[in-house]
């Protein structure tokens, strides 16, 4: 991976401009968009020792839908109540309340036994909520070449790949928001610059496509204009779908411009890893 530090010969010019926009309450992505650093290790360098705007430590959390989870949970709502009544996913709300004691449940009049149930399911649920904060927690920061290895394991699992003939380009799909902007990330890392990428969705034609085209904008935070055309599956009758209602949001496709040589390049980082990986089995390496 190449050095970027030589783009940026004025450090400390940039690093006095970086620093006077964190101490104004920019965060790291307005700043990279405002002196065009688009390489994360050297904007982290030029804010080093500067702390985040207070707004920026739950950029993605609505503060009025997380305290009034928590007041709930205080009340004793279970996390099917909250989500009812907020319309807000179960992870969210776990996220948001997971330093709150669980509620008592009230004894009601089913029998001893189903609630000698009830409380053994209830028991396993928090113990599975509690491994999985755990390992949350273990994850902690990313460093750059962290962040690297994961987005080559990534991309080459779900990215396009080449195929004999047809022209190379970085391009990936999915319907997770968190492995896009995960992806995102990565291409920041990789200095692949905002103007480069392109965005559409791909979607069933039954389903509601502006509200889907919304959700993905508001995801990477451009305009439902900036979207290129959206690509329609049609619809079988008789297939039995299970990715419907409301939480459908189809997928996003993200492409890279001028990427060919950086698809090359994907090809090469994973097969280094799989070397790296696995030294003396390399029989499957094409």
């Amino acid at each position: 991976m190449a050095h970027a530090e030589g783009k940026y010969a004025d450090f400390e010019g940039l690093r006095e401009r970086a620093v006077a926009l964190r101490r104004a309450g920019h965060s790291l992505r307005q700043i990279r968009d405002e002196l065009k650093i688009y390489n994360n290790d050297i904007l982290n360098r030029l804010v080093k020792g500067e702390p985040p705007p207070e707004w920026t430590k739950h950029p993605r959390a609505k503060d009025d839908l997380r305290d009034r989870a928590r007041e709930l949970r205080k009340q004793g709502w279970t996390y099917d109540r909250i989500q009812a009544e907020l319309g807000c996913s179960k992870s969210s709300i776990s996220l948001w309340v997971r330093d709150l004691p669980s509620p008592e449940r009230q004894p009601s009049d089913t029998s001893a036994a189903r609630l000698g149930v009830q409380r053994a399911v209830e028991n396993r649920r928090a113990a599975r909520e509690e491994m999985r904060n755990r390992a949350y927690a273990e994850v902690g920061s990313l460093a750059p070449r962290e962040l690297f290895l994961i987005g080559v394991g990534l991309y080459w699992s779900e990215g396009a790949k080449a195929k004999p003939g047809a022209h190379r380009r970085v391009i990936f799909v999915n319907s997770d928001p968190n492995m896009i902007r995960v992806f995102l990330s990565w291409l920041d890392l990789l200095g692949v610059e905002p103007e480069r990428r392109r965005f559409s969705v791909n979607i069933h034609e039954s389903a509601d496509i502006p509200a889907a085209e919304s959700y993905w904008a508001e995801q990477v935070g451009i305009q439902v204009g900036d979207l290129l055309k959206t690509s329609l599956k049609k619809h079988n009758p008789r297939t039995n779908r299970t990715n419907t209602g409301e939480g459908y949001h189809g997928c996003l496709r993200v492409a890279a411009l001028k990427s060919a040589d950086l698809h090359r390049r994907i090809e090469g980082w994973w097969y280094g890893i799989v070397e790296a990986a696995c030294p003396e089995d390399l029989s499957n390496r094409t």
